[in-house]
């Protein structure tokens, strides 16, 4: 099991959250320790992850009331479980910043009410992904006061563009299957053709020896 099916599994299954995507982080800048703070928890890895937890349907709009939430789960050096960390909902988000809109950069900022964080992703990649599921689920559950969003790539801007992804490739293959039992209708049509030419010869052959 990876990372992050473990997050998934060990820190939101057991409270009816459903993790909706995640990204490994390390900060940019380093944060500042009080002089008088102690020894820490040694070395740890980072983990910025979105999820969603459904309540009960309301009997008027018979809907489920979703709420969406970002949560910082750590995993400290020597320990194979992850501990949850500071958590924002959703509407508390006020800014996402992509940095570079021109490259695959996996550098990015977020901006909360009461918070601001520097980070770095694992990948480039990895942000991608993130970074659209979470425009995505911004638009979805967000009515009011959607995070502004700044030096995102287009590509980031979609959304669901992985899904659009997935659907241009299943149909792309529905599309070449389609295309090759087409040709090989057109060539047992051919074939079938031939053969009915072949039975026709055959029997006219046949006509002719027996008037022989």
């Amino acid at each position: 099991m990876n990372a992050k099916s473990a997050i998934s599994k060990e820190i939101f299954a057991p409270h009816d959250e459903r993790m909706l995507g995640a990204v490994q982080v390390k900060r940019r800048t380093k944060k500042k320790i009080p002089f008088l703070a102690t020894g820490g928890q040694g070395e740890y890895l980072t983990y910025i992850c979105l999820s969603v937890i459904c309540f009960s349907i309301c009997s008027v709009t018979n809907k489920k009331p979703t709420q969406a939430s970002i949560t910082k789960v750590k995993q400290f050096e020597g320990s194979t479980s992850f501990v949850r960390r500071t958590q924002w909902m959703l509407e508390q988000l006020r800014q996402v910043n992509g940095i570079d809109p021109n490259r695959d950069s996996p550098e990015f900022d977020l901006l909360f009410e009461n918070a601001f964080d520097q980070w770095v992703a694992n990948t480039a990649s990895e942000k991608c992904t993130f970074f659209q599921v979470l425009h995505h689920t911004c638009q979805r559950y967000l009515t009011d006061k959607k995070p502004e969003f700044i030096n995102c790539q287009s590509k980031i801007m979609g959304g669901n563009s992985i899904l659009h992804s997935a659907a241009d490739s299943v149909t792309s293959a529905v599309q070449k299957a389609s295309q090759a039992l087409n040709e090989r209708g057109e060539r047992l049509g051919r074939a079938e053709e031939k053969t009915e030419e072949l039975k026709n010869s055959a029997q006219q052959f046949a006509e002719t020896a027996h008037k022989v």
